[in-house]
């Protein structure tokens, strides 16, 4: 399903209500009279057999004695009634209902008879179990919630009705008022996915807020939750946490990459500020709204206290931010223009006897100071200075809540003495808070929704650049495991898959008997100062936990007593267990290196994850790791190296030089271009990864894969973030033009306006069904900005200009049986064959990935396009119910 006919219930202009009562207190009454109260101005059809009257208004007995179409049914009826309803609501033609009803379970089998009634007409269904759905600018409460929201441009997603309608009582106090509020029920239909479809486009909301306690279709949600998140921004909350799958984790990664950390990992991707409490929600959306994500959130103070200024540092930086390193010349200015007994550093402690003018000299400077993004202003109530004058003073500075264009945040402590200077700040369009915590944390929202965004815009390859891979090589070696029927790789053949993808590993010498140990030990140690001895079992993945490894060996007789002595212990430990042999390896002497880890883990619900962080035994205890979706690129891995608190000891400190940061990067592409061509790994650990200025080196490394899909080729679908599809380019000659075609990149926004001018009005309304004079900044967003998933675009580029000749587009519905296709070629390049070659391009990915059917939606006065159509295959349909247009469908099966 899609968001087909969503539209019904987003924008109503008539409403049935089944189950409609007089009975005081039933939900039947509350309901009906929610709807007739709140000035709902269309037309509003009560629906009970029991009834002749409801409220003064004709009640009917059922759907088909109803005057007209209504575009919303809202159900309160027994459950084991609803499917009959949703199908008497069809066979009427609405296409949406909202089912307040509870009781209708997989177990009882009335879910799925509701779905079997609304499939055949793409019924659309909000619910069951739901509190309702409010649409305050339209003045509909279809619901029962004991209050109607104000309107507003804020809307609200909800999966819990207690929580919405908590939400909306706060709210009415707090002055905040909403486009849509829906209460997600079971979703046993429509779900926050499809809403996020809906809302992306919606001209009438600004902002989106969420809160979630499952999940259930991630890709969908993550690729509804990109669409929207590049247009405005969506806060969500997230509660609840999620028991791994497996009893006992095979690697430390799977007992490190809790449900909870890969659901940052995924909202942070997707583009999503997560926020903890309910009230920050609102508070997020405030500074998110007002501002455009920055590159950094470098922050300068500027107070009339110093305690006050402390506190808002204690603050930031428990938060994860940045204060601001002023400059020398910053410095100067200030120098010049404030008492000799200023702080001379940031906070800019300008006194307590600071008169506005003092206010506006010192809030410009630092305005003015280059490593300055973000300008937070505080102010204490004192008796030399007015609270309202220092707020005039720096309101006067600002234009649309920045100062030199850098947001401004302002702190006025106190309520009696504050409460007018706040209301000066907040009527010139100035964030304004009550306590250090609060403006530190909307500087955290900024700064984090901010590096949500340039998440969002990454766009890595499924072949990723500049990483070194032998996939064949890896391929053989995991053939050799399943066909043996192992799950889990030895260490050398672990090492040997991470090797050629890039990843520095020991050389290793496999000895099959502590004789042979001893004689590797002796070729080694004459490059080597000393050896180590690890037990080779493919029964015991943890070796040190039984005493498997034996480090800082000095000379070959001690190596081959080593290994005995691990065979001693085995026998002891794990009788059971079968020994291989044993890895013999130099020890890798780095005085100055970091031990880190590396691994990636199957999430139950966002799939495959990355982990990065501190490394060494003691990996669990330190607790320092971070995780990603795959797939990464430079700036994403950065990212995830920067999350860590390892990750500011490899910038080096005190006599340590700074880590090779680039070999880091390097690696964690590896193991991300790793994830994406096999399908079949399952969990993997390189523990310890050693990280000094001379590069990386892991010491270690474990890998877990499924046999049975060792042969399923990547890009790897259980990816919850599709990569770029790097496989589907191709030239193209035209008429001695040569044409370059791919798939789009969001980059390629800068090509649409001279494309557009170069299009027909009368081409423009046959592409989009009607006539079209202008696209607005959001439209080409949504237009370039692809998911890669059920959305796929390719652009044919002149090759000599690099100037945008033609586009196919592809949007699937979520299970990838069918697509819809649209194509459009510029007006002076028509009837060059150009056109041909991008359906041809599309017909040949929509098959690839493994779509059946692709249809499109024409004209009938668009010959050019129905003669192509006919050509290539199409089947040509007349919409009985649609005059002037015909359906075009290409079966791919």
């Amino acid at each position: 399903m899609t968001i087909r006919n969503l539209e019904h219930a987003f924008a109503p202009k008539s409403v049935a209500v089944f189950g409609a009562s007089v009975r005081e207190g039933s939900v039947g009454r509350v309901v009906f009279d929610n709807i007739v109260s709140g000035g709902f101005e269309g037309d509003i059809w009560p629906v009970n057999p029991k009834y002749s009257e409801v409220a003064d208004r004709q009640c009917y007995a059922k759907a088909a004695d109803l005057p007209d179409v209504p575009d919303l049914g809202v159900i309160v009826t027994p459950p084991e009634t609803v499917p009959g309803i949703v199908r008497d609501l069809a066979e009427k033609g609405t296409r949406a209902a909202v089912v307040i009803t509870a009781g209708l379970t997989r177990e009882n089998g009335l879910r799925q008879a509701m779905l079997d009634a609304a499939k055949p007409a793409l019924f659309r269904i909000i619910g069951p179990n739901t509190v309702g759905l409010m649409i305050p600018p339209m003045k509909l409460n279809a619901g029962f919630a004991h209050m109607a929201a104000k309107p507003g441009n804020i809307a609200l997603l909800s999966q819990s009705g207690a929580i919405a309608t908590s939400l909306i009582d706060w709210a009415a106090d707090n002055n905040v008022g909403f486009s849509q509020i829906v209460s997600l029920g079971d979703m046993a239909d429509v779900d926050v996915g499809d809403c996020l479809d809906m809302l992306a486009g919606d001209a009438h909301t600004r902002a989106i807020v969420m809160y979630l306690e499952t999940i259930p279709n991630p890709r969908k949600f993550i690729s509804a939750a990109r669409a929207a998140a590049r247009i405005k921004p969506v806060i969500a909350i997230k509660s609840g946490r999620h028991e791994q799958s497996a009893k006992a984790a095979a690697t430390h990664t799977g007992a490190l990459s809790g449900a909870d950390r890969v659901v940052d990992a995924a909202l942070l991707r997707a583009g999503i500020l997560r926020v903890k409490g309910l009230t920050e929600l609102f508070d997020a959306v405030e500074t998110t709204a007002r501002f455009v994500p920055l590159e950094r959130a470098r922050v300068g103070i500027v107070t009339n206290g110093g305690g006050a200024g402390v506190l808002a540092v204690d603050q930031l930086v428990e938060g994860n931010g940045e204060l601001a390193e002023l400059s020398p010349e910053t410095i100067a200015r200030l120098d010049a223009v404030l008492p000799s007994t200023w702080s001379r550093a940031n906070p800019v402690d300008i006194i307590g006897d600071a008169p506005p003018e003092r206010y506006q000299a010192a809030i410009e400077a630092v305005a003015a100071d280059a490593g300055t993004d973000v300008v937070l202003v505080m102010n204490c109530p004192t008796g030399l200075g007015s609270p309202l004058a220092a707020a005039s003073a720096a309101a006067a500075l600002a234009q649309d809540g920045k100062i030199r264009g850098k947001p401004v945040l302002t702190c006025w402590l106190g309520e009696h003495t504050a409460r007018e200077g706040r209301r000066v700040l907040q009527d010139a369009g100035i964030a304004s808070f009550e306590t250090p915590a609060d403006a530190a944390t909307a500087v955290s929202y900024l700064s984090e929704w901010s590096r949500a965004q340039r998440a969002l815009m990454r766009t890595p390859s499924s072949l990723g650049e500049d990483i070194t891979s032998h996939r064949e090589a890896v391929l053989a070696i995991f053939r050799q495991v399943a066909g043996e029927g192992r799950r889990m790789l030895t260490e050398p053949e672990a090492k040997a898959v991470i090797s050629a993808y890039g990843i520095p590993v020991p050389e290793t010498i496999v000895a099959r008997s502590p004789v042979e140990a001893e004689a590797a030990a002796s070729r080694l140690l004459k490059t080597s100062e000393q050896v180590a001895v690890k037990l080779l079992s493919k029964a015991i993945s943890h070796k040190s936990d039984i005493g498997g490894v034996v480090l800082n060996i000095a000379d070959a007789a001690a190596a081959g007593e080593a290994a005995r002595t691990i065979e001693a212990r085995v026998r002891k430990h794990a009788p059971q267990s079968d020994i291989e042999g044993y890895a013999i390896q130099p020890m890798v002497v780095r005085k100055q290196a970091q031990e880190l880890i590396l691994g990636m883990n199957r999430d139950p619900i966002f799939g495959p994850a990355i982990l990065f962080g501190a490394g060494g035994v003691s990996v669990e205890v330190m607790d320092d790791t971070a995780i990603a979706l795959p797939p990464l690129d430079d700036v994403l891995a950065g990212d995830l190296i920067d999350q860590t608190r390892i990750g500011r000891l490899l910038a080096g400190f005190r006599d340590r030089k700074p880590a090779d940061r680039q070999a880091i990067i390097t690696a964690l592409n590896g193991l991300s271009q790793m994830i994406v061509d096999f399908p079949c790994l399952v969990s993997m650990d390189i523990n310890p990864l050693l990280a000094d200025s001379a590069g990386v080196i892991a010491l270690d490394a474990r890998i877990e894969i499924e046999p049975e899909r060792v042969e399923e080729p990547g890009p790897n679908r259980a990816l919850t973030i599709r990569p770029y599809p790097s496989g589907w380019e191709k030239e193209f000659s035209a008429d001695g033009v040569r044409y370059h075609i791919r798939p789009i990149k969001p980059a390629d926004i800068a090509l649409y306006p001279d494309f557009l001018t170069r299009i027909s009005p009368d081409d423009l309304r046959l592409r989009f069904l009607s006539p079209r004079k202008s696209f607005t900044d959001q439209m080409l967003k949504r237009l370039t900005q692809l998911d890669y998933d059920r959305n796929m675009a390719f652009v044919a580029l002149d090759t000599s200009t690099g100037a945008l000749a033609g586009i196919s587009r592809l949007s699937c519905d979520p299970d990838h049986v069918g697509a819809e296709y649209a194509l459009l070629v510029r007006t002076d390049l028509q009837g060059h064959g150009l056109g041909w070659e991008l359906l041809s391009q599309i017909v040949d990915y929509a098959r690839a990935d493994g779509i059946r059917r692709i249809e499109g939606i024409v004209l009938s006065e668009n010959s050019k396009m129905l003669a192509m159509c006919r050509e290539f295959g199409f089947s040509i349909t007349h919409l009985p119910n649609e005059p002037g247009l015909v359906e075009a469908k290409f079966e791919l099966s």
